[in-house]
């Protein structure tokens, strides 16, 4: 590999460890502020409104790190 490609590698590594640490930070606040377990919620209750509200919380988390990524 040259300088270049290792460049990129180590980059896309750093913004994929801090996209990973910040959906886990973000799901972590979700859930000490709900007044409701999560995980109970859907996955034994099947609340499919939750299931789709927290999906839409990581696409919104994504969109913004792809930007802030993109510049």
């Amino acid at each position: 590999m040259n300088a270049l490609s290792t460049e990129i590698f180590l980059a896309t590594l750093v913004y994929t460890l801090f996209g990973l640490a910040v959906f886990g930070g973000s799901l972590y606040l979700v859930a000490l502020v709900a007044p409701f377990s999560i995980r109970k919620e859907i996955e034994e209750d099947q609340n499919t409104a939750l299931g789709i509200m927290i999906g839409a919380m990581f696409v919104g988390i994504a969109l913004i790190i792809a930007a802030a990524i993109g510049g």
